[in-house]
C-alpha cells in the first residue's frame, strides 16, 4: 500500500462509518456537509440517448458508420433510436426534476449542428438544444454542455479526423457556432469528454469508432484533441467573458499487479499515457517524459502554449483503479493485470474501489494546483431486472453509489476543491461497442417501448440530494 493510500483509507472509513468501505450497507457519515452550491447532477451523451439519427438534417457521425458495419457492435445494435431522447426530452427533464438534480450534463452532437463538420449550419439541430436548455432552466436545473462526446462527423473523419492537425481549427469553429446560440443561457462548458479513452479505443485498439489501430494513430489522436481543446478554450473565451470553461478526463490511479520490478516500471508507462498525456500538457505545458519522444514529431511550434490554457474547472470521470502488468509490445508497454484477491466487480468486469476516487482527487490537489473539480461521471453496470412489483431493486448499484459519494466527501474533508457529483448515467443507453447489453442507468429504459422506470438507485440519489444538497 502506498503512502497516499495509507492516508486515504482513514478518511474513507470516517466517511463510510465504522463498518468501512467494504460493506455495501455502510451508512454515510452525517457530519460531512457538502457545500450549499454543490452540483448534484446526472450525465448523458448525445449518441447514446438521442436517436433520431436522420431527423432535421443531422449528418452522419463516425458511430453511425461503425455501428452499421457488421461485427463491430454486440448484437448488431446501433444508436439509431437509442432512448429517443430527441423526441422525449420533455419527459426526461421532468425525471431530472423529480430526482431533485440541480445540474444536467449533456453533449451536443457535432453532426446535428454542422452536418459536414464545417460550413453550413443546421439550425434545426441548434433549435433542439435551444429547447432543451430552456426546458432545463425552467425546472431550475443548470445545463452543463459538453461539446464533444466521441460522435465526430463522418465527413471530417474522411479528411483525417483526429489524425489531422486541421481538426483543431474546425473544432474551435464548431464551438463558436454553439456558443453564439446558447452562450447567453449555458454558462458551464466542457470541451471534450475522455479524449484519452476515445484515442485508445477508437484510434489505438479499433474496437470503438472509427476503428483505427496502432500507437502512432493513438498518440496523434491524443495530441490533436489536446490542441483542439486549447483552440476551443481560446475561441469561447473570446466569444463571451461570462462562461465557465473546462474539460473532462477519465482518470484512474495506476497500481502494479505484483511487486515485481517489471510491473512497477509498467505503472509509470501506463500512467504517462492514460493520465499524464492529458493532465500534464493542460496544467504544466509539457508531455510526460515517458512518451515525450514518441509524441514530439506531432508537436509544432506554439502547440504546447495553445494547449496550456487556464480552465475554470476539471471534470473527472472515475469508475475504477487500474492494476497493470508489464506487457511488451502493447500500446502502453503495460496492460491491465491481476487485481487483489477479494476485489468486487461490476457487470462490466471493472473492479470496485471507492478509495480510488479519493486518491485521484487528492492527486489533482497535490500535483496540479488543486483545481476546481467535479466528478462528472461515476456509476456502475449491473444486470438489472424488473421485479414482480414492477420496480428495479438495484441494490448493488445503490451500494456502489453510496460508497463513492462517501469517497467524494472524504476528498472534501482532505481539502480537495470538489464542487459537484454527476452520476453516470441518467438512463440505460447505447453503451458503445456493448450495444444495449450493459445497463448503467439509474432509470431503466425498455428499448422496445421506451418506457422509463426509475430504479432504487434513482431514489437513493434523490434522497441523497434532499439530505445533503
Amino acid at each position: 500500500m502506498s503512502i497516499t493510500r495509507r492516508k486515504i483509507l482513514p478518511l474513507l472509513a470516517d466517511a463510510l462509518g465504522a463498518r468501512g468501505a467494504l460493506h455495501a450497507g455502510a451508512a454515510m457519515a452525517e457530519e460531512t456537509v457538502f457545500p450549499a452550491d454543490f452540483a448534484w447532477g446526472a450525465s448523458t451523451s448525445a449518441y447514446q440517448i438521442e436517436g433520431a439519427v436522420e431527423a432535421d438534417g443531422r449528418g452522419k457521425s463516425i458511430w453511425d458508420n461503425f455501428c452499421h458495419t457488421p461485427g463491430k457492435v454486440k448484437n448488431g445494435d446501433t444508436g439509431d433510436v437509442a432512448c429517443d431522447h430527441y423526441h422525449r426530452w420533455r419527459d426526461d427533464v421532468a425525471l431530472l426534476a423529480r430526482g431533485g438534480f440541480n445540474a444536467y450534463r449533456f453533449s451536443v452532437a457535432w453532426p446535428r449542428v454542422l452536418p459536414s463538420g464545417e460550413g453550413a449550419i443546421e439550425m434545426r439541430g441548434l433549435d433542439f438544444y435551444d429547447r432543451l436548455v430552456d426546458g432545463l432552466l425552467a425546472r431550475n436545473i443548470t445545463p452543463w454542455l459538453c461539446l464533444y462526446h466521441w460522435d465526430l462527423p463522418q465527413a471530417l473523419q474522411d479528411k483525417g479526423g483526429w489524425l489531422s492537425r486541421d481538426i483543431a481549427d474546425k473544432f474551435a469553429d464548431y464551438a463558436r457556432v454553439v456558443a453564439r446560440r446558447l452562450g447567453d443561457r449555458v454558462k458551464r462548458w466542457a470541451m471534450l469528454n475522455e479524449p484519452g479513452v476515445h484515442a485508445l479505443f477508437g484510434y489505438g485498439m479499433g474496437n470503438h469508432a472509427p476503428g483505427l489501430t496502432g500507437r502512432t494513430n493513438m498518440l496523434a489522436a491524443i495530441h490533436h484533441q489536446n490542441l483542439a481543446q486549447g483552440r476551443a478554450l481560446q475561441a469561447l473565451r473570446a466569444e463571451r467573458a461570462d462562461l465557465r470553461l473546462g474539460t473532462i478526463l477519465s482518470l484512474q490511479p495506476v497500481r502494479p499487479s505484483s511487486d515485481s520490478e517489471a510491473d512497477r516500471a509498467a505503472v509509470a508507462r501506463f500512467d504517462a499515457v492514460w493520465d499524464g498525456a492529458l493532465l500534464d500538457p493542460l496544467f504544466k505545458g509539457f508531455y510526460p517524459p515517458a512518451i515525450a519522444g514518441d509524441i514530439e514529431p506531432l508537436v509544432a511550434a506554439g502547440d504546447l502554449q495553445t494547449i496550456k490554457q487556464p480552465v475554470d474547472f476539471l471534470g473527472v470521470n472515475y469508475y475504477a483503479p487500474a492494476w497493470v502488468a508489464a506487457a511488451p509490445g502493447s500500446l502502453f508497454g503495460a496492460w491491465f493485470g491481476a487485481v487483489p484477491q477479494g476485489t468486487r466487480f461490476t457487470a462490466m468486469g471493472w473492479p470496485i474501489d471507492p478509495g480510488g476516487l479519493t486518491e485521484i482527487l487528492i492527486r489533482l490537489r497535490d500535483h496540479y494546483g488543486n483545481p476546481e473539480l467535479y466528478v462528472t461521471e461515476n456509476g456502475a453496470c449491473y444486470g438489472d431486472t424488473v421485479a414482480v412489483d414492477g420496480n428495479v431493486h438495484d441494490a448493488d448499484r445503490v451500494a456502489y453509489l453510496r460508497e463513492h459519494v462517501a469517497a467524494a466527501s472524504a476528498a472534501l474533508a482532505a481539502g480537495v476543491r470538489l464542487r459537484g457529483y454527476f452520476v453516470w448515467s441518467l438512463f440505460d443507453n447505447f453503451e458503445w461497442a456493448e450495444g444495449y447489453s450493459r445497463r448503467f442507468g439509474v432509470v431503466r429504459v425498455d428499448f422496445a417501448t421506451q418506457q422509463r422506470t426509475p430504479k432504487a438507485s434513482f431514489a437513493f440519489l434523490a434522497d441523497t440530494v434532499k439530505r445533503r444538497g
